[in-house]
């Protein structure tokens, strides 16, 4: 996979996408719409410390390849992973790729677009772990193997905040002195990839998505998106991706107050972070799992429970964005819980009737993440749709995009 001299080959971009629990990557043709060969590391309990790891490499027209990893001495799972991922594209993508694309959470106030990779990018990038802590890390670590690995390589950094740069300012800001803004003390939003893939899917499918569209990620991270236009209006994250929903193992919204009344009693920090990033959200009110599938097959109270203050939660903050559209035409869902979990998008959309959500049971059902698809009933006042994300392909986009220009310039 080199990259000499002066002429850029655009044949493909691999997008690769480093989170806390797994590690994703596809390579995108810069011609046509199919994927070459796409893989994913993480299982069960993924990539965090005391997981059994897997690779699945799934190439077009070929056998699905899966293998365990066993991390060397001294390794993670995260580094065994990352060097089970750079085996695989070397036996498949030879010469044939122009540049890597990564997911890169937390774009600061500095980045509202995609960029090259340098020493300087990646220092700042660094500087903006805090704020997201269970994917900044390794978003960059992914970026500093690839760079290690493929010098010659563009490493293209693509941001989920991004999307979300032009919403109103009276959305960005918090209600604190205008000094705290001006240091960057504001609301970002997240999911930015995924919400510009599938805003792109609906606005060329679904005949309301030029209106007013709600839409919904909802997986081990979870947010809601007001969209008008095609455009990012409001968004349930904020300055951190712990804002917002209860999510898989995030608390979501919490009142400060919290965090002042743990800090008198002498809890520090990191111990806050370890509980509210790692500790609660579906994990934490069930007291037995992060994974929605586990939680609806328990027949423990506390399963039930975590699933219902999460349907809560996801209904209380639809409330909140379709006020800001002033009305829904559209609601979609996405995201691994929000494409497979056919009763929490009954619940959801039974508790939001009263804007003329109707579901038909029958489409609903038959929705599996597979394809894009309707599930509203004749009648409905607001189309209700089902897209599977890809923000590996909106990554790449954009990388063809920003390559392309460089070579031309």
């Amino acid at each position: 996979m080199s990259h000499s001299g002066t002429q850029v080959r655009l044949d493909a971009v691999l997008s690769v996408n480093a989170g806390s629990s797994s590690l994703k990557f596809a390579l995108y043709p810069c011609r046509g719409d199919s994927v070459s060969v796409a893989g994913l590391v993480g299982r069960a309990e993924g990539l965090e410390p005391g997981g059994r790891p897997a690779l699945v490499v799934d190439s077009t027209g070929r056998e699905k390849i899966f293998r365990a990893i066993s991390p060397q001495p001294g390794e993670t799972n995260f580094d065994a992973a990352l060097r089970a991922v750079m085996g695989s594209v070397e036996s498949v993508c030879e010469n044939h790729v122009c540049a890597v694309t990564h997911r890169i959470v937390h774009g600061g106030e500095r980045y509202a677009a995609s960029v090259v990779v340098d020493d300087d990018v990646l220092a700042y990038l660094e500087g903006l772990a805090p704020l997201a802590p269970l994917h900044q890390p390794h978003n960059l670590a992914g970026v500093r193997a690839f760079r290690r690995a493929y010098p010659g390589l563009p490493q293209v950094a693509c941001f989920d905040t991004a999307f979300h740069v032009g919403v109103p300012e009276v959305e960005q800001r918090f209600a604190l002195p205008d000094t705290f803004h001006a240091q960057g003390i504001r609301r970002y939003g997240f999911h930015g990839l995924s919400y510009r893939y599938v805003t792109d899917v609906l606005l060329s499918t679904a005949p309301r998505a030029a209106q007013r569209m709600l839409l919904a990620h909802l997986g081990n991270g979870a947010s809601l998106c007001a969209v008008q236009d095609g455009r990012s209006l409001a968004t349930t994250m904020g300055f951190s991706a712990l804002d917002g929903l209860m999510m898989g193992t995030r608390s979501g919204t919490l009142d400060p107050g919290v965090l002042l009344h743990w800090m008198r009693q002498g809890i520090d920090v990191a111990t806050i972070e370890e509980l509210l990033y790692r500790q609660s959200g579906l994990l934490g009110v069930s007291g037995l799992s992060a994974d929605m599938r586990t939680l609806r097959a328990s027949a423990a109270p506390g399963a039930a429970w975590a699933i219902e203050l999460f349907t809560y939660r996801v209904v209380r903050e639809c409330g909140a964005l379709s006020a800001c559209l002033g009305g829904v035409d559209l609601l979609g869902f996405t995201g691994g819980i929000g494409e497979h979990d056919a009763l929490l998008r009954v619940d959801v959309c039974a508790a939001l009737a009263y804007l003329g959500v109707r579901v038909d049971a029958g489409a609903n059902e038959a929705a599996d993440g597979s394809a894009t698809v309707p599930i509203h009933a004749p009648g409905s006042r607001v189309e209700v749709w089902v897209v599977p994300t890809d923000e590996g392909r909106t990554a790449a986009r954009e990388a063809q995009a920003l390559i392309s220009a460089r070579a031309a310039s």
